[in-house]
């Protein structure tokens, strides 16, 4: 196979791995047991950016088993499963550029190699693979078909393509489905940046302040968790709704001037960059630990904890230490990239059944749409994410109540009152 990985003899293990993620992907399976009878993306070259991880491996299985031609990069340079990637290039056929580790140059480079298998349907996390084609690539624009975005900050950047005339073709919004947002944002990122922050550090949370920097869908779930762990938590917000949402739930709200020096955890999950900034340093206490959840490593300013500290000292893996002139330690973990896939696995299987079933399904959708929907970024259609949601309840053997006949004309009719 035409790939870049790092170690081929890892593919048993990878493959164990991604079997062990299929057991807790259910929807998914239901969706690639159709597709191996149907064939719907027969034909159609498919360029995904994604995080090489096991989940990722059964999507893009699955978008095989359904007639695809795959090629597959990284949508971050740390958080590569080695093994997964080695499994998928040497077993399943997948076209596999993703190295944990790997450079901006390598970065860069992997994505311009999946690009040139001339892909029909983008699948994008961050929308760098895009940024990549409208860049450099404009040539290729005419042969994409639509293409699909998995998360925040690829939208909010893909509108700002569209609202500037930019965006050459049309894309999903996966990340905006109920069944992706209110399940994968909240709890998959709520447990796995946890979960990778008690991995990089074994802290004990319970007595400890967290600060948690934005209080969106990611930030309601990490505030959860940590508080679940007997931590007491801060919300800082530049939003009055979700500022308000965060304190009718009982948490503490205030700007992070004043937060930096309360906090012994902090974790940004904005999407926007320069969060956590030199003068939140300057105030915090010894030993804080910072962490950053959101999809690009801008969000915790890294040149003002150099400038502060020098250069850091890594004191164990993905942990470094930048030390003040007066003393005081500051830890950074995963060097500010996505803490939750650099230093974890990311979200558990289970919650990206959903998301990815959501991929599925919208490429096979966008398939069938060809040439007919209009140059912006679409919401998943509704069908679609009322059928995630009910094939998971379904694979959890949880049974729901109907509307009957007296309940659904009651509500249609506007004669009836009281």
């Amino acid at each position: 196979m035409d790939c870049d990985v790092k170690d081929l003899g890892l593919v048993e293990r990878g493959r164990q791995r991604i079997d062990w993620a299929a057991a807790e992907m259910r929807v998914l399976a239901l969706i690639r047991e159709r597709f191996e009878k149907e064939k719907p993306l027969e034909g159609l070259r498919i360029a995904a950016c994604l995080h090489v991880t096991s989940e990722t491996a059964n999507l893009v299985e699955t978008l095989q088993a359904g007639g695809a031609e795959v090629a597959l990069c990284a949508s971050n340079p740390l958080s590569t499963q080695d093994d997964v990637a080695a499994a998928l290039c040497d077993q399943s056929g997948i076209f596999v550029f993703a190295i944990k580790g790997e450079d901006s140059e390598t970065y860069y480079r992997h994505i311009r190699a999946v690009l040139d298998y001339r892909p029909h349907i983008t699948m994008d996390d961050g929308a760098d693979l895009v940024g990549i084609l409208h860049k450099e690539r404009r040539d290729q624009l005419p042969e994409i078909v639509e293409g699909t975005e998995e998360t925040t900050t690829g939208v909010i950047r893909l509108r700002s393509m569209a609202e500037n005339g930019v965006l050459a073709y049309p894309i999903v919004a996966v990340n905006d489905a109920d069944t992706k947002h209110l399940f994968d944002n909240r709890f998959g990122t709520g447990q796995s940046t946890i979960d990778a922050i008690l991995r990089s550090t074994n802290l004990l949370l319970a007595g400890r302040t967290v600060v948690v920097c934005g209080y969106g869908m990611c930030g309601r779930g990490v505030a959860s968790r940590a508080r679940g762990l007997g931590a007491r938590v801060i919300v800082t917000e530049v939003a009055p709704l979700p500022a308000l949402e965060a304190v009718m739930e009982g948490y503490t709200v205030m700007p992070l001037r004043d937060a930096a020096r309360e906090g012994d955890v902090f974790v940004t999950v904005t999407g926007d960059t320069a969060v956590i900034r030199r003068e939140h340093v300057e105030s915090m206490k010894d030993g804080a630990v910072l962490a950053n959840s959101g999809h690009f490593d801008v969000e915790i300013d890294k040149e003002a904890l150099r400038e502060l500290g020098g250069e850091p000292q890594r004191i164990k893996d993905l942990v470094d230490q930048y030390t003040q002139p007066d003393g005081r330690r500051v830890y950074l973990l995963a060097e500010g990239r996505l803490v939750n896939l650099a230093a974890a696995e990311g979200h558990p299987a289970a919650v990206m059944d959903m998301s990815f079933a959501n991929q599925a399904l919208c490429v096979e959708w966008i398939a069938r749409q060809r040439g007919r929907l209009e140059v912006a970024v679409h919401p998943v259609p509704p069908e679609i994410d009322a059928e995630v949601a009910l094939l998971k309840l379904r694979a959890m053997g949880v049974e729901i109540d109907e509307l009957t006949e007296e309940q659904r004309s009651y509500l249609s009719s506007w004669e009836l009152g009281t």
